[in-house]
């Protein structure tokens, strides 16, 4: 298992060895956006210029061999919300999301899936005999409230199994610099029953370091999901701003990476 850099074109993305359907988690690199969004942005409610951003987004729609146009994309409110879609959801680039869900998962093949971070984990998953995709976003709260058990869950109701399930975890913030006060590594402790050994490294002045990455591929592995099908990057969004959009590092100045999936 492990996550290598891959280009097309200008785009560099990143792509896990683990899952072999089309997908890849975006880097800032290989779009048309300028200044502080420079240069593959797809947040369309950053304060880019809309023309730019619809062309970051037919570039990246082109990895996954559809136009602007051809994605279900997530309207992520940091809740628990999967949707199951259709091809009927395909997005139209710029226009309003008709749903609040920071999860969307499918039995379409064709049909690529996108979920947008700048610090929160990208989790995409993959049944190993093409039943069902999933892009989750993992922010800390949605963690917390098991959107990975609601995102399995949806899989299995579609015919896949936990013990066939390949996750990948993109490049997030990592433990070297996910600082929190105690509120976080309590919830994490509740949402996995206690099993969080390893995950926290206390600081003075009762704040912690979060393991948020590991605390989900834990809670993948309750679900059931084998070990050796758990990719999880080493890249860090706040260490490597150069390379990947970190809301935390530009304190909310920022665009959005995306990552995507699809079936064939």
């Amino acid at each position: 298992m492990a996550f290598i850099e891959k280009r097309q074109g200008e785009l560099v993305y990143m792509a896990s060895s683990l899952i072999a359907a089309p997908h890849a988690f975006t880097t800032r690199f290989g779009g048309v956006s300028r200044g502080d969004f420079a240069s593959l942005n797809l947040g369309s409610n950053r304060g880019d210029d809309p023309a730019a951003v619809r062309e970051n987004y037919r570039r990246v729609c082109a990895l996954m061999g559809t136009d602007e146009n051809g994605c279900v994309v997530t309207k992520q409110v940091h809740g628990n919300a999967v949707h199951l879609v259709t091809g009927a959801d395909r997005h139209v680039c710029l226009s309003p999301v008709p749903y609040e869900a920071d999860g969307i998962v499918t039995g379409e093949k064709n049909l690529p899936l996108m979920c947008f971070t700048a610090d929160c984990v990208p989790v995409l998953l993959w049944d190993g005999d093409d039943r069902a995709v999933a892009a989750v976003h993992c922010g800390w709260r949605s963690s917390v409230a098991d959107i990975l058990g609601r995102a399995v869950e949806q899989m299995e109701a579609l015919g896949a199994r936990p013990e066939n399930i390949r996750a990948a975890l993109g490049p997030a913030i990592g433990r070297c610099c996910f600082e929190t006060h105690e509120d976080v590594p309590q919830a994490v402790e509740r949402y996995l029953a206690g099993d969080t050994e390893g995950l926290f490294d206390p600081l003075p002045g009762g704040k912690f370091l979060v393991d948020l990455r590991g605390a989900n591929a834990r809670r993948l592995r309750q679900l059931g999901l084998k070990p050796e099908h758990i990719d999880i990057s080493e890249e860090c969004t706040v260490c490597s701003h150069d390379k990947y959009w970190s809301h935390r590092y530009t304190k909310g100045r920022r665009g959005s990476q995306a990552a995507v999936i699809k079936m064939i």
